[in-house]
């Protein structure tokens, strides 16, 4: 695996076996211990790990029975919670005898960590601990318990709802079955299956140990599931802080499993991410960013939770690059300063370097860990392509890109000379094109998903007489997402058309009006911000629609009442929609 080429090697015995070690960076740095979960060996975390050695000592290993490491003989016993800790302790003696080290665990190599984190004979030897996909078994032992003492029929909807998503538990258990199926004709299709169920990338993940790990894997569920859910300890605090994350797609694992997680975990941070369940493969870059924060965090001594963005959306974009074009003004501003709420690094982009340096500063006052202001017209080509290549050699690839730069003009088609169809288009649908071919397609190599947000309008399928080049600009901002977002579904990122009807933004007091002179173009910008300064829809209402668009994907988002009414006429009352279309609009 390339990223753990170079890595240091070395064998650590403990308890009758043998465990294969592996370290990267430098050695005096803060350690990090990467635990990988079934059916996988340490080399599921060598994207990651490659990662975090920029900057820490990072230790992976081979849990016994897997990858390079020696099994127990018997199996039967020894994979047991107990155990596992005896190694985790033998390792981190090998590799850290003198600081605590930061744990981060995924699927069974969470389940483990839990164990590692609340038993006392380890306190004092785990500074942070971050878990993804694997919960305590001992947390999920009182969860069932209170689920069964007071059956509500939503308790007992989770209940069902984790019990179907563990079934492999249940086929697991099963003797020699899951063994013959492993080293038979499972083993051979895994790696298919991964990259069609799961996209990960086929990049030799996983390694040719893998029958023999699956197999002797299956003991970790039979010496602790059922001990540790029929009798889970009382004790079960973690004596660390805790970092949460929870992907919103794991097929084996429900949400619902977390709830009520601070009662046993006092100093925890939660964090979502939109994908499956094997994230250390397709979610490298976000992990990587998150488990440094925390673990600097913690480092620094400052509790992790006053470095963490609050607010409704606090949990999915910490950490995550979010570029805002248009971002000094209106819409722009504030969909930036609600990222910025919400803990994302934010590219702030405006032709008005003045505006873009005031977003971005208000950004980095309100939550941003870090944010930038750019300075560029959206329809320069030349200009866009010299920030894309910046941006992503300064400030990484784009999580989120909010094409939101657009212009307003007003007046009858025969009004409209071909030059106002022109600036307009460069704007509103070229600026559009540039931000997606671009910055979209840095996304889709990267391979990690993402998202992208095109601000169009309500305009896009509610005719005027008044706005044929301003609708028709709009109209192909709204196809060119649908088109894209079919595109794009199949490597992880979402794109989503925002259509805002009446907004008091500025654009208003700047829009052109062809076919008059300045004169009368003044009383109709005055006229029209007036209009919407009565109407007084704020863009955070719409900054807060393009966050919740990210959250859920959706594809079309009518924001105003008027937009979503436009909207549903466009689909069951087209007719009069075009009769509308024709009144005089009030300037």
């Amino acid at each position: 695996m390339t990223g753990l080429d170079g890595a240091r090697v070395r064998r650590v015995r403990t308890g009758g076996v043998e465990l294969c070690v592996a370290e990267l960076g430098d050695e005096t740095r803060p350690t990090v211990v990467l635990v990988h979960g079934y059916p996988d060996s340490k080399e599921v975390w060598s994207e990651v790990a490659a990662r975090l050695a920029e900057r820490f000592h990072v230790v992976l290993y081979d849990v016994r029975g897997h990858g390079a490491s020696t099994a127990p003989q018997p199996l039967r016993g020894g994979f047991t919670l107990e155990k596992l800790t005896d190694d985790f302790l033998a390792v981190v003696d090998a590799v850290s005898p003198d600081r605590p080290v930061h744990l981060v665990g995924h699927d069974w190599g969470s389940v483990q960590s839990w164990e590692f984190v609340t038993v006392a004979r380890t306190e004092g030897r785990i500074a942070s601990f971050t878990s993804m996909s694997g919960p305590s078994l001992d947390h999920f032992g009182h969860w069932i318990k209170q689920r069964t003492k007071r059956p509500t029929p939503r308790r007992v909807g989770q209940l069902l709802g984790q019990g179907a998503k563990s079934w492999y538990v249940y086929l697991l258990h099963t003797p020699v079955l899951p063994e013959l199926a492993w080293r038979g004709p499972l083993g051979k299709r895994w790696p298919k299956i991964l990259q069609r169920v799961e996209k990960v990338p086929a990049d030799g993940y996983p390694t040719p140990s893998l029958p023999s790990d699956a197999a002797h894997g299956a003991w970790l569920y039979r010496d602790n599931v059922r001990p540790r859910l029929g009798r889970p300890r009382e004790d079960a605090y973690a004596h660390a802080p805790v970092q949460l994350i929870t992907p919103l797609g794991d097929a084996f694992l429900s949400e619902r499993l977390y709830d009520g997680l601070e009662r046993w975990a006092p100093q925890l941070v939660r964090r979502t991410l939109p994908a499956k369940h094997w994230v250390p493969r397709t979610r490298p870059d976000q992990l990587a960013s998150w488990i440094t924060d925390f673990v600097q965090a913690n480092e620094d001594g400052v509790p992790a939770h006053d470095k963490v963005a609050t607010g409704r959306y606090a949990h999915r974009f910490g950490g995550q690059l979010v570029l805002v074009t248009g971002a000094g003004s209106g819409i722009g501003r504030a969909t930036a300063y609600a990222f910025a709420e919400a803990g994302a690094r934010l590219v702030a982009v405006d032709r008005d370097a003045e505006a873009a340096a005031r977003t971005a500063e208000m950004a980095r006052l309100i939550g941003s860990p870090a944010s930038w202001a750019e300075t560029v017209d959206v329809s320069d080509e030349q200009a866009m392509e010299k920030l894309a290549e910046k941006v992503a050699t300064e400030y990484g690839v784009v999580d989120v890109l909010v094409n939101n730069a657009g212009i307003g003009l007003s007046g009858s088609f025969f009004d409209t000379t071909a030059e106002d169809w022109r600036k307009v288009l460069d704007v509103n649908l070229w600026g559009v094109i540039h931000g997606c071919r671009l910055f979209g397609k840095q996304m889709a190599e990267r391979g990690q998903g993402g998202h992208i947000v095109n601000t169009a309008s309500a305009a896009a399928y509610q005719p005027s007489k008044a706005l044929p080049a301003y609708s028709t600009s709009k109209a192909a901002v709204l196809m060119l997402s649908e088109c894209l977002r079919a595109e794009l579904a199949g490597r992880g990122i979402g794109v989503s058309a925002i259509c805002p009807g009446f907004v008091n933004t500025n654009i208003t007091s700047t829009a052109r009006f062809a076919g008059v002179d300045a004169t009368e173009e003044k009383r109709r910008q005055k006229r029209t911000a007036r209009l919407y300064g009565l109407r007084n829809y704020p863009p955070e209402k719409v900054a807060d629609a393009i966050l919740r668009a990210v959250v859920r994907n959706e594809a079309v988002v009518p924001v105003t009442p008027e937009a979503r009414g436009a909207h549903l006429m466009s689909r069951f009352a087209p007719r009069a929609l075009r009769a509308i279309a024709r009144l005089e609009p009030p300037l």
